[in-house]
């Protein structure tokens, strides 16, 4: 299974379900299951800020709770879509223009020419330490 590492809160984030898309400076042709490994990194100034406290105290959590260096779970990779518009509010994505606001907006990087990968079918799982790589990885459970 092809697997990405991702600093933490982002991980948990996805992991919780409340990070659809995952943002990079790169478009990937692959499509299909993905592994998300949580990064021994952990940005402690980002779980203080808004929206990020309040969603990870919705499940308890604080940034010294956060695993790392762990997968923390499953999902599809279903579309990669370029940002087309980027306001400070919102950013519109792909030949359909989605619009990705709210929180979504928050926990991403969404600069014109950047990529979102849309991630479905999350499930998270218990944690099985791993060691990181950059860019898409192959794990073998």
């Amino acid at each position: 299974m092809k697997a990405i590492t991702i600093h933490q809160p982002w991980a948990t984030l996805i992991a919780l379900g409340e990070k659809e898309f995952e943002t990079r400076g790169w478009r990937t042709k692959y499509r299909g299951e993905l592994a998300i490994h949580a990064g021994k990194k952990v940005d402690k100034d980002a779980c203080k800020q808004e929206p990020f406290r309040s969603v990870l105290a919705k499940y308890g959590l604080t940034a010294d709770d956060l695993p790392t260096g762990a997968i923390v779970a499953t999902c599809l990779i279903t579309e990669c879509l370029q940002v087309k518009v980027h306001s400070g509010v919102y950013a519109l994505a792909g030949d359909s223009n989605h619009r990705i606001e709210g929180n979504e907006y928050a926990f991403g990087w969404y600069e014109l020419g950047r990529f979102a990968w849309k991630l479905t079918n999350v499930k998270q799982i218990e944690r099985i330490s791993a060691r990181g790589k950059q860019g898409l990885w192959n794990w073998n459970e």
